[in-house]
């Protein structure tokens, strides 16, 4: 990769603002970013290689920091948050047994036997789009609330899921590698909550501010990389590790200072690198050679906001159902994945990713109807506290 490369990367990562500069359409920052990555990666102008080693490199580096921003954010120390925990889980059974009934109808129409890889499909929910979406559109309340921990669970159970549906001979070391990198995040949580209790990280943090050392900062990322290491060895997404980290920081208390550096860091750089390269990385001139695909892909977008969406028989907004259907990092793994397995029939890999794509469409158009008594600057209340 050269700068110039680079340059052009970072440039049209700028679309993303530019798309949600109107205060009235309020688009969320990574639809325009991966709109840039389509444009010039596979799909259009192939000015960037999406395979190319360091580019790759960067994007993983982005992921993983995007979900440990992600995991840092998500307020695990609220009440509210632990009340709407329960009713998460049982969302997430609803969305399971129904992803389940529609993956069997799915494989069994198509032909392709794959009831396995379609479930964790229609349950996946991808937190490294929905939370800046979340953050983008500024959704909160008990609604948000019961929505994130329900995406946590539904995307780290996915990743944790999908090499299984694809090979599942290899179920052994997938589940020796959660463990560990699970195992580090409990570590990692209880040396920071020591580090806090002793008053080891106050010193640090006087120090390190007055002399302008950034070591908080160091020693996070040192933490996510080697986490990210682990899980890497582990044949685990290192989105469960850099969301593992970011919990581990949620649960101790997590500096100002340090969430300021963290934020700019991610979104100044490396999150666009990371949605740049995720739109590059689609192929979706592959659906012209198998037009029947095209239908697989919307019929798999429809399944999972049918299966998210049903989510209103336990009161969830509508609006919310279909924005935690929002999908991404699952179907571009398994589209990769399974090719590399030759898993795949011609032209699936492309369907999953148009599936993909439509699931961010109508999750776009959700978090806009959600977020519209923050737009009108009213204070309607929320669907969740109306008596029923």
């Amino acid at each position: 990769m050269t700068f110039a490369l680079l340059a052009l990367i970072v440039a049209v990562g700028l679309f993303g603002p530019l798309l949600g500069w109107s205060n009235s359409w309020r688009v969320p920052v990574v639809v325009g970013e991966l709109a840039a990555g389509v444009l010039i990666g596979h799909t259009g102008f192939h000015w960037v290689n999406p395979t190319e080693p360091t580019f790759s490199f960067l994007a993983n580096i982005g992921f993983a920091m995007v979900m440990f921003v992600a995991g840092s954010r998500v307020p695990v120390r609220d009440k509210a948050l632990r009340t709407g925990a329960r009713a998460a889980l049982v969302r997430l059974v609803i969305v399971v047994v129904l992803g389940i009934v529609l993956a069997w109808i799915v494989s069994s129409v198509f032909g392709t036997r794959h009831v396995g890889l379609y479930a964790v499909l229609f349950v996946s929910s991808s937190a490294a789009v929905i939370l800046p979406m979340t953050e983008s559109l500024k959704l909160s309340g008990p609604a948000m609330l019961a929505m994130l921990p329900q995406v946590a669970i539904a995307d780290a159970l996915c990743i944790v899921a999908l090499p299984l549906a694809l090979d599942p001979g290899n179920a052994l070391h997938v589940g020796l590698g959660v463990a560990a990198v699970i195992g580090c995040g409990v570590v990692v949580t209880l040396a920071l909550w020591l580090s806090e209790k002793r008053g080891w990280r106050t010193k640090v943090h006087r120090k390190s501010e007055q002399r302008e050392f950034a070591l908080e900062l160091r020693i996070s990322l040192l933490i996510l990389l080697l986490m990210a290491a682990l899980a890497q060895v582990g044949g685990v997404s290192i989105m469960l590790a850099g969301f593992c980290l970011g919990l581990a920081l949620a649960v101790v208390g997590q500096p100002r200072r340090l969430a300021r550096q963290l934020f700019a860091l991610t979104e100044g750089l490396f999150g666009p690198i990371f949605f740049v390269w995720l739109g590059a990385s689609l192929n979706l001139r592959a659906l012209a050679a198998y037009p029947q695909m095209i239908l697989l892909g919307v019929v798999l977008a429809a399944g999972a906001i049918a299966a998210h969406a049903a989510t209103v028989i336990n009161k969830q907004p509508l609006s919310y159902g279909v924005l935690s259907a929002a999908q991404l990092g699952v179907p571009v793994a398994a589209a990769t994945l399974g090719d590399q397995l030759g898993f795949l029939h011609p032209g699936e890999d492309a369907a999953l990713l148009l599936g993909a794509l439509l699931t961010i469409v109508a999750a776009t158009i959700a978090g806009r109807w959600a977020a519209r008594p923050t737009l009108s600057g009213s204070s309607a209340p929320d669907p969740e506290l109306q008596p029923t």
